[in-house]
């Protein structure tokens, strides 16, 4: 398939740049896939699209502030993007750096707090490894981490992060710290939706994908089958993983993912018979069209970006490239808030 045929036009306005509150007021375009047909709805009518006994799988994973300010030991200013821990117990890690010429191997760079690390690797001409000077364990570095750094908001977004974007960028399932980006289409759920769903009978079932900084990587091959995902690591604990196979089992039972992230991470642990498995594991799964999903039946998801391998996800599961892009247009004519802090969408 062609790079070129996953691509849209939209107004820059149509960008969301905050949240609509309450969260459960955005729009929701429902999908029907098999009928080729749309519904305009919002985020607060989701209920009725779920019957008793049907599974939501949820990402739970939680974004922590991975941008830190700082210099170098001249003093020059630099930013370090915190990726992931190498070694938690040596204080070591993956991150970016930028401007990448000022964060030397040997360097010594220096944060407020007091906190110092030392440059350690350079893996590629703009990572680098390095090793936080501290003492104490990894629950004191994430504290100060917590302290001094700033939530890492999408960059489309064109704006300093806020006060606000601590809460608004994190959904209300997240649990388990490890996340650079938000699964974003969690971010819509509110306690009062949560609820209603529960009161109808449905089931929901959490995991862990940790999303990485690869989830705003552009693709950059016209053949998009050469293209190559970043790896994230994912928990599916056996509780989730019997839940979900309970309703694999049972044809009544719907099984909708919440979010192209926990999509990722249920079609990743699969056995030949086609059920979920519990684990844990990295994945560089790269799902666009043709995929034969073996878990997601359905999906709520956000509008995504032109030429993404989120947005190739999402017409793997409509089954129709350009019925998908018709429904990305259809959001644009009828000003849709899209991306990161925008309106939802629901492919049934």
């Amino acid at each position: 398939m062609k790079l070129s045929q996953f691509t849209y036009d939209y107004p820059k306005e149509l960008i969301a740049r905050h949240p609509i509150t309450p969260r459960d007021h955005a729009r929701l375009m429902v999908v029907h896939a098999k009928e080729r047909r749309i519904e305009h709805r919002h985020v607060f009518d989701l209920p009725t699209y779920f019957s008793k006994g049907d599974v939501m799988v949820v990402n739970n994973t939680k974004v922590f502030p991975a941008r830190l300010m700082g210099e170098n030991e001249r003093g020059a200013k630099i930013e370090i993007f915190l990726l992931r821990p190498i070694n938690p117990v040596a204080h070591l890690w993956d991150v970016m750096a930028a401007p990448a010429k000022k964060v030397q191997v040997g360097g010594l760079l220096r944060f407020e707090a007091g906190l110092t690390a030392e440059v350690i690797d350079k893996p590629t001409d703009r990572s680098r490894t390095i090793r936080f000077l501290i003492e104490g364990d990894a629950v004191a570095l994430n504290d100060l981490i917590d302290q001094i750094g700033r939530v890492p908001i999408p960059p489309y977004l064109k704006r300093p992060d806020e006060e606000s974007d601590k809460t608004d960028y994190q959904t209300i399932f997240a649990a388990e710290r490890g996340a650079v980006a938000a699964p974003t289409a969690g971010l819509h759920f509110t306690p009062e939706i949560i609820q209603k769903l529960k009161e109808k009978g449905v089931v929901t079932a959490p995991l862990t994908l940790h999303v990485g900084i690869g989830t705003f990587r552009s693709v950059e091959v016209e053949e998009v089958e050469q293209h190559r995902m970043d790896a994230e690591m994912f928990i599916i604990r056996p509780e989730t993983a019997e839940v979900v196979n309970e309703a694999v089992q049972n044809p009544e039972r719907r099984i909708t993912v919440i979010g192209t992230t926990a999509v990722r991470a249920v079609e990743s642990n699969v056995t030949p018979a086609g059920a979920l498995k519990s684990g844990m594991g990295w994945t560089d799964k790269f799902i666009y069209p043709r995929y034969d999903f073996a878990i997601t039946q359905r999906l709520m998801t956000n509008f995504h970006m032109p030429e993404s391998t989120l947005l190739m996800l999402v017409s793997a599961l409509a089954g129709d490239v350009d019925f998908m892009l018709h429904c990305y247009k259809t959001a644009v004519q009828e000003s849709y808030r899209l991306f990161s802090y925008g309106d939802a969408m629901l492919i049934v």
